[in-house]
C-alpha cells in the first residue's frame, strides 16, 4: 500500500482550491473516496477543516501537480522524503514494569529467592524486571528497605504471567538437574500406570465372611453372664419365712 498523505482531509481541501486536479486524482493521493471529495467541494464534509499545503510539508512537489493537471489520468506520486528514519531493532532487556508496580518488585524478588532458589539472576531479572544489584542485595538482606520486604507471589502482584514462571523454574530445575528431561519435556509430573498404581485384591468369598463373622461372635460376652439373676417369688418368702422363725 502507497503511502498517504499525513492529514489527507486537510491535504484535500487545499489541492480542491489551489489546483485543478480532478476529484479522482485527489481521491486516489489522499486516499479517500471520490464522493467525500465532491462533498469536500461542495462543502458538506471538512467544514472548518484548514487546508494543508503539501508541497511545504515535502509530500508533493509543484512540477508532479502541474503534471497531473496536464493530463487527467495521471496518477499523482508521492514525493521521496528528504530524511530517512533508520529501522531500530527491539532492545533486548529487562522486562518493562509499570511505575505503579515498581515499589511492588522486591517482595516479588524475595518471594522467587525464597521459594525458587534453583532460579539464577538472568531468569529473575528477565521475569520481574530487576536490576542484578538489587536481586543481591535482597538475597543477603543488605537491602534498605528490607525491614519491610515480604515473600509475595508476582503472579498475584501482575509482575508476569504464570506460564512465563513457570517455564523459567521448569527451565532452571532442568539445568540444576532437579528433573530429568523426559519430566520437562512433558511440562508436569508423569502419570503412574493404572497397572502399576492399582494392586489387585483376592476376591472375598462369603466362606470367609462368615467365619470372620464367627470369630467375632465367639470373642463377644454372653448375654446370659452379663444379664441380671432373675428371682422367684416364692423362692424370696419362703427364705423371709425361714428367718423369722430363727
Amino acid at each position: 500500500m502507497s503511502r498517504a498523505p499525513l492529514m489527507p482531509k486537510a491535504t484535500a481541501v487545499w489541492l480542491i482550491d489551489n489546483t485543478a486536479l480532478t476529484f479522482r486524482q485527489i481521491a486516489d493521493f489522499c486516499q479517500l473516496h471520490e464522493l467525500e471529495i465532491k462533498g469536500i467541494a461542495d462543502g458538506d464534509v471538512a467544514q472548518g477543516i484548514k487546508g494543508l499545503d503539501p508541497i511545504a510539508a515535502g509530500e508533493l512537489t509543484r512540477k508532479e501537480i502541474e503534471k497531473a493537471e496536464g493530463k487527467a489520468g495521471h496518477r499523482l506520486a508521492m514525493a521521496k522524503p528528504k530524511t530517512s528514519v533508520p529501522l531500530t531493532k527491539p532492545r533486548k532487556g529487562p522486562r518493562y514494569t509499570p511505575v505503579s508496580r515498581r515499589q511492588d518488585r522486591p517482595d516479588a524478588i524475595y518471594w522467587l529467592v525464597r521459594n525458587h532458589p534453583e532460579l539464577p539472576d538472568s531468569a529473575i531479572i528477565k521475569l520481574i524486571g530487576t536490576t542484578k544489584t538489587t536481586i543481591g542485595a535482597i538475597r543477603d538482606r543488605s537491602h534498605w528497605n528490607s525491614v519491610n520486604i515480604k515473600p509475595v507471589d508476582p503472579v498475584a502482584l501482575g509482575l508476569c504471567t504464570q506460564l512465563l514462571l513457570d517455564q523459567a523454574v521448569m527451565k532452571a530445575a532442568k539445568k540444576a538437574g532437579l528433573v530429568s528431561e523426559s519430566l520437562g519435556n512433558t511440562g508436569g509430573a508423569v502419570l503412574i500406570p493404572a497397572s502399576e498404581s492399582i494392586k489387585e485384591e483376592a476376591p472375598v468369598s462369603d466362606a470367609s465372611v462368615l467365619e470372620q463373622l464367627g470369630e467375632l461372635g465367639s470373642d463377644a460376652p454372653s448375654q446370659e453372664s452379663d444379664a441380671e439373676p432373675k428371682y422367684d417369688a416364692d423362692s424370696v418368702f419362703g427364705k423371709l419365712g425361714d428367718l423369722k422363725k430363727d
